[in-house]
């Protein structure tokens, strides 16, 4: 159990830093225009920018407490956090009726459940 919890955890950092540098590196013209991205339009700028922010805290937050040994409780915390993200994420996929978009999310906010449910529960740093 442990070494699917990590294994999720990884692949949940690598998105998350992935997509949080995107949307805070690239200039919001240029994300608007990317292949679906679509979404960025019906938000102002500076939340793209704080989505990304709050995205590579939490890819952070999946990984550092947790190999650093400290304050391990906030590894679950920063899945919950990053699932809540996801939720948002796929009902504004949803509305956007873009199916396939707000599939995948829903696979990220999974991930992130079963991450937080092993770190609180059965495989905690505790």
């Amino acid at each position: 159990m442990n070494i699917a919890l990590w294994v999720a955890t990884g692949l949940l950092a690598v998105v998350f830093l992935v997509a949080g540098s995107t949307k805070l590196f690239i200039p919001y013209e240029k994300l608007a225009k990317a292949p679906g991205a679509g979404w960025v339009n019906d938000f102002h700028p500076l939340f793209v920018k704080s989505l990304g922010v709050l995205e590579l805290l939490g890819a952070i937050g999946l990984i550092l407490p947790a190999v650093l040994g400290v304050a391990p409780m906030l590894v679950p915390v920063a899945a919950v956090g990053l699932g809540v993200i996801m939720a948002g994420a796929a009902v504004v996929e949803f509305r956007r009726h873009e199916p396939k978009h707000a599939l995948l999310n829903l696979f990220y906010l999974a991930l992130c459940v079963f991450v937080a449910w092993g770190r609180f529960g059965v495989e905690s740093f505790g």
